[in-house]
């Protein structure tokens, strides 16, 4: 017996009621990238509800979904993958993570250089191509440390493959997180982002790792492995959680070695609670204002829906849903502050049932306990029998 649950990086549904607090008003990934491609072809997920969600060009409405649908609103202050991810599983966060839109404080930068022994540049919010774009030569005849934010709570450090290896930058970061932990701001991230190729036609590649803040809370998947429940994940879950409530975990290059592992867990784990972040949406596409390649990503992944759905068995529960928004169509490349998708299927899920708008993502995690018979904190609210057939 398995929950499966897939979340598509940054795949929003519209704006929350509050969008405007984040100057996200407007924003919708899913609707407003499809008029952008003149269109999009979900036909699994149009089956599932997607249609319901929003209005989608190309992805109708359907009377009789395959499984239930719906979408969630986030409690937390933040419109980032940890807030999101946190929240997910039973932690509202009452203070949201620091931000930097001016860059990090000087004093900071240069406790930092004094523990590396290298020179930072860059120390500004920026896209993260672009800031390799524009430094990248110079990194790589000074050897100097490419440090950038966003809009999320994130210390990202870039440097090239050839000329500062993987393992170094590693430790750099493992520097940074423990400076930051120190000084008192409260950051979710510390990302190591290695590239390689010459300008500039520079390339991230699939070395990239997450420090994270561990959760200040217990979540939901460490009840679950108290329980005597596996917990997998696949993609950047494990970093999220930094670690915690996670019995094993892989890593993957893209969202199709994520779909692929995915199914790999499903084919070959008796039970337990499988976990996957499918991050190209967001990293590749949302964050680069990319709409045609966003939406080839998702046709992509709707193309293999049935794949999972004959990996799984009859007891097994599907939930696709997201972490926030990155809509690539409007001005900003940061997320967005939108609800996300709730598209659920599996033998034992009742059809054609609306869940409506959940009032926070921690439904999710509530729902996942209640499947295998766990308690938890109760942080949020179970939908469990409003989907199983006969409850």
């Amino acid at each position: 017996m398995r929950f499966i649950t897939i979340v598509l990086d940054s795949v929003g549904v519209g704006e929350m009621e509050d969008s405007w607090k984040y100057g996200d008003e407007g924003s919708n990934t899913l609707g407003n990238l499809s008029k952008a491609v003149s269109g999009i072809s979900l036909p699994n997920m149009e089956k599932l509800g997607l249609g319901n969600l929003t209005q989608i060009n190309g992805v109708a409405p359907v009377e009789y979904s395959l499984g239930a649908y719906g979408k969630m609103k986030e409690k937390s202050d933040g419109k980032d993958s940890t807030t999101g991810h946190w929240e997910f599983m039973g932690i509202i966060l009452k203070k949201p993570f620091d931000f930097f839109p001016d860059g990090f404080p000087r004093e900071i930068i240069a406790e930092f250089e004094s523990l590396t022994g290298r020179k930072v540049i860059g120390n500004v919010p920026a896209s993260g191509t672009e800031i390799i774009k524009e430094f990248g030569k110079r990194q790589h005849k000074t050897g100097e440390l490419i440090v950038y934010t966003s809009a999320d709570s994130v210390f990202q450090i870039a440097a090239p493959e050839e000329i500062i290896s993987v393992d170094e930058l590693y430790k750099y970061c493992e520097i940074a997180r423990e400076l930051l932990d120190k000084s008192g701001y409260k950051v979710a991230r510390v990302i190591a982002r290695p590239y390689v190729g010459e300008y500039p036609n520079y390339t991230r590649t699939s070395n990239r790792h997450d420090y994270s803040l561990p959760p200040d809370e217990k979540i939901d998947m460490e009840f679950l492995v108290e329980a005597g429940i596996n917990v997998y994940a696949v993609g950047k879950i494990n970093d999220l959680y930094d670690g915690h409530g996670v019995s094993e975990y892989k890593k993957t290059k893209d969202n199709m070695d994520g779909v692929d592992k995915t199914i790999d867990y499903i084919k070959k784990k008796e039970n337990g609670f499988i976990f996957t972040n499918l991050v190209d949406y967001d990293a590749k596409y949302g964050h680069r204002n990319d709409p045609v390649g966003y939406a080839k990503a998702l046709e992509e992944f709707d193309e293999r829906l049935p794949e999972i759905y004959n990996a799984m068995e009859h007891d097994d529960v599907l939930i696709l849903t997201a972490d926030h928004g990155c809509d690539p169509t409007t001005p900003s490349t940061d997320h967005s502050r939108e609800m996300v998708p709730l598209l659920i299927y599996g033998n034992r899920v009742k059809e054609a049932v609306d869940l409506g708008i959940r009032e926070s993502f921690s439904d999710l995690g509530e729902t996942v306990l209640d499947f295998f018979g766990v308690k938890g904190k109760q942080t949020g609210e179970s939908f469990l029998k409003e989907i199983i057939k006969g409850s």
